[in-house]
């Protein structure tokens, strides 16, 4: 004999008494429905009503394996971390990104092809790291100076057709990549010497220099001889002389990376690396399979982290500078305006020459220094004296270079 079937009336549902109405009249309309549904739903799930299958109503996440640059204990990586956090939060379990910091899977300046290619989903870094692809990649982020500082490039990027121009790039070099921006850098220093900081053009000679991208241009004009290394390996080359003087990003940066063992004088404010800011990238084919809730929650989150990255970098690196000065005995100085003249003297002798071998430079260049030229000319016009607000308020008088 076949097994008898249930009925549908023998599904168990505790539907509401009248006794019970008459005290839930005073709550809001709806409510009762909703506990309702939810009953029936938790029954439905234990007793599913015969020859109508069960499925699962949350599907698997889709998981985004994204890379950083950084060192392990780089401060960088908590900048990363605060854009994935925001991710993961507001993908509410349907997306998720795993990091991983550098070397996890392909060193620093590998990063962009392994986004392009698919062995990763994402990355975390500059685009000067790309810049051996196209001394252009430098401008997006790691240039020296137009007249602007990073935070109104960033303005560039989002309203001033940077971001176009961004994307030229990639089609121009075949790179399979969908990439934001976030947080505008403060100005990088000069660095750490072994020897007292140069004070003038023709000091800056010599000098066995680390940076990256278009800075390394820079200051190979001004005499020095630049070697481009990721972090995790200028102290090592700090220690065996390959180096005798550096620049990283950060007093904080600097700090963990271990500067003030190798050496004691920090030169800061530098042209060099004045305004930049970080790309976090993904594999645009994978980008593009997403929702477009998902692709908003990529491209939106990027913008708030900007903010997060701001305020964690204030906390860090105002406390770090002070440790530097107190507990690590560093002498601190401020980068004489000689040296700033020269390097704007050498920036312009750069670009000229760039410009005349790339087209698409002079395109981007030109670009840049229009949106500078109106926005910042606001900025200085009416901007508040606050180095005059700080000397006063605290009865001191700043280092001058």
């Amino acid at each position: 004999m076949p097994k008898k079937m249930k009925s549908v009336e023998q599904v168990q549902v505790d539907y509401p008494s009248k006794e019970k109405d008459v005290k839930d009249r005073d709550k809001p309309v709806g409510s009762n429905r909703r506990k309702f549904f939810t009953r029936a739903l938790k029954v439905s799930t234990i007793a599913p009503i015969a020859g109508i299958p069960m499925f699962s109503i949350a599907a698997s996440p889709v998981v985004l394996k994204m890379q950083g640059a950084w060192g392990a204990k780089d401060i960088m990586n908590e900048f990363a971390q605060e854009y994935v956090d925001r991710v993961n939060k507001m993908a509410e379990g349907r997306l998720r990104i795993d990091y991983l910091t550098a070397g996890a899977v392909v060193k620093p300046f590998e990063i962009t092809d392994a986004v392009s290619k698919g062995v990763l989903d994402a990355g975390h870094q500059v685009p000067v790291y790309w810049y051996g692809k196209s001394k252009v990649a430098s401008l997006f982020g790691s240039g020296p100076i137009n007249g602007a500082n990073s935070e109104q490039m960033l303005g560039w990027i989002q309203r001033g057709g940077g971001y176009e121009l961004y994307e030229k790039l990639l089609k121009k070099l075949n790179l399979d990549i969908k990439g934001f921006f976030a947080f505008p850098m403060p100005t990088q220093p000069l660095g750490w010497f072994k020897k007292r900081p140069p004070r003038g053009k023709d000091e800056l000679k010599g000098f066995k220099y680390r940076t990256v991208g278009l800075a390394a241009d820079l200051m190979q004009e001004l005499g020095m001889k630049v070697t481009q290394l990721p972090g995790g390996e200028i102290i090592p080359a700090m220690e065996r002389g390959v180096l005798d003087a550096f620049e990283f990003n950060n007093p904080t940066s600097d700090r963990r990376l271990g500067a003030q063992d190798v050496c004691k004088n920090y030169s800061l404010g530098s042209f060099h690396q004045a305004m930049e800011f970080f790309e976090i990238l993904f594999n645009r084919t994978k980008f593009n399979s997403l929702t477009d809730d998902l692709k908003a929650i990529l491209e939106y989150a990027a913008e708030a982290t900007s903010s997060s990255n701001t305020w964690t970098a204030q906390k860090n690196y105002s406390k770090d500078l002070q440790a530097l000065i107190v507990k690590d005995k560093v002498r601190v100085s401020r980068t004489s305006r000689e040296v700033f003249a020269a390097q704007l003297e050498a920036w312009d002798k750069v670009t000229a020459r760039l410009e005349k071998e790339d087209p698409f430079f002079k395109e981007v260049n030109t670009s840049q220094k229009a949106w500078a030229k109106k926005v910042a000319y606001y900025s200085f016009f009416n901007e508040a004296d606050f180095r005059m607000g700080y000397e006063h308020t605290f009865k001191v008088k700043l280092p001058k270079g």
